[in-house]
């Protein structure tokens, strides 16, 4: 173990290296040469120093969620940022300056001890930056769009060791390609974004038998046809383990559940969301009796409670998809593969409903602004026992064949599970755009790591 001045470096085998690497995904580990944890800007400074001067690469972690979407790590030193300093909202401006490390449920807390929201993910252990970096996609997000559009500032720690802001003002086009542009122009030690006036929030899960899927997500889908912005919703097959925390009615069984959220600036609005709210589930009802339903007005900061992520670590294989659109056939097909009659091993399939303001960027939005896409498909595979990771993999490929008529060939960068999946959020004149903006900042590819590849999707 190596001490420089204020933090330590650490090699396989010693505790901080495996604190350090810690992931979501249990499945593929982190290896770097060498990790370091950032608790401050000045630590981030001296790891980037200490990086340039041993030859090594540099990779950026936070939480953990995206670390495989990393590059291979063998000479690399691992920076994990774990700011130790506290989410501050400015009430007047209604922003929130998050550090990096932080995970959303602070955020959301923070902000609704002010009446405020902000345009989280729907797990509350996500960290904040490293969402907002890759886009952004939230329950509020058909009203607000990709949440990195909604970023004032960025604070981030260059290759050359300089502390620079980037915002519309000051490093603009570098500002511009920090938005989703895949990566690799420092360490970001904060993001400031704008929030939202919040009063309260339509949201919950239900939960229905397998049997009923076909029917359930086909109502569903003709809904989402004429859908009003207010409402962001996602449709889910799940195999749900009987295991601790989950409820008995569930636990151990095939369901299909859907949960979503529309998002109430004002007491006024109650009224017609509930109406919008009721015309999307009372059908649903109608169908079956559902058994378990949550759905209800509740406080913006229970909204990360709303999707049932997971909350510690787990093994598994993912795979990502945008759609533009669904069919009858489609749903049909889909449940043949995953329902309750197909054996499925695959832990979750979900259809994550986009369009509306995910559509249409704003003026100064970031290098990913917008989707076409109609629905984000999102497969999970948890591995263990007798579920091996080629398994699940196959189970993914086969849904990823079944659809790939619908297969836009783009991809959120929120949702891409590994440096080998298809990843391709925009057009390759935008991709050398960024990339001429990398370049700039980092010339000797000191962060090379952290670029998630340019991977065609079909």
């Amino acid at each position: 173990m190596n001490d420089t001045k204020t933090l330590t470096v650490a090699s396989p085998g010693e505790s901080p290296y495996a604190v350090a690497i810690e992931a979501y995904n249990l499945l593929p580990q982190p290896a770097p040469r060498r990790t370091v944890i950032a608790r401050s800007v000045e630590d981030v400074c001296e790891a980037v120093r200490y990086a340039r001067d041993n030859d090594l690469t540099a990779s950026v972690i936070a939480t953990g969620h995206s670390a495989a979407t990393s590059q291979p790590l063998d000479g690399a030193l691992l920076i994990r940022t774990q700011l130790d300093e506290p989410v501050v909202i400015d009430r007047e401006a209604q922003t929130a300056t998050i550090p990096a490390g932080t995970r959303w449920a602070a955020v959301v807390a923070a902000a609704a001890e002010h009446g405020l929201a902000v345009l989280h993910g729907s797990s509350g252990t996500v960290g904040a930056v490293g969402y907002l970096l890759r886009g952004g996609i939230s329950f509020y997000g058909r009203t607000h769009g990709i949440a990195a559009n909604n970023i004032v500032s960025i604070r981030l720690v260059l290759a050359d060791g300089r502390v620079v802001t980037a915002s519309p003002d000051e490093e603009p086009d570098l500002f511009w390609a920090l938005r989703g542009g895949g990566g690799g122009f420092g360490v970001v030690t904060s993001v400031t974004i704008r929030l939202l006036p919040m009063w309260k929030v339509y949201t919950g899960i239900a939960f229905w038998p397998a049997e009923h899927a076909e029917e359930i997500i086909s109502a569903w889908r003709t809904w989402t046809e004429n859908a009003p912005w207010t409402l962001t919703t996602s449709m889910r097959v799940l195999n749900i383990p009987p295991l601790p925390g989950i409820p008995e009615a569930i636990a151990g069984r095939t369901v299909v559940a859907l949960d979503g959220a529309a998002g109430i600036r004002d007491p006024y609005l109650l009224t017609d969301i509930s109406h919008q709210a009721a015309a999307l589930l009372d059908p649903l009802r109608a169908i079956a009796e559902p058994i378990i339903d949550t759905w209800d007005l509740r406080d913006p900061i229970e909204l990360p409670l709303t999707h049932m992520d997971p909350p510690d670590p787990i093994p598994y294989v993912g795979d990502h998809l945008l759609l533009s659109s669904l069919d009858q056939a489609d749903v049909r097909t889909l449940v043949d593969l995953v329902g309750s009659a197909s054996g499925s091993t695959l832990t979750s399939v979900e259809l994550r409903h986009l369009g509306g303001a995910f559509a249409y960027p704003p003026e100064n939005g970031g290098a990913f602004d917008r989707t076409d896409a109609e629905f984000a498909l999102l497969v999970v595979g948890a591995v263990g026992g007798p579920l091996t990771p080629e398994m699940q993999e196959g189970a993914a490929a086969r849904i990823r064949t079944a659809l790939s008529h619908r297969d836009t060939g783009r991809t959120l960068p929120t949702f891409v599970e590994s440096a080998s999946q298809p990843s391709r959020t925009f057009d390759h004149a935008t991709w050398e755009a960024v990339d001429r903006v990398r370049r700039a900042v980092d010339p000797r590819g000191l962060f090379l790591p952290n670029i998630v590849p340019f991977v065609d999707a079909r």
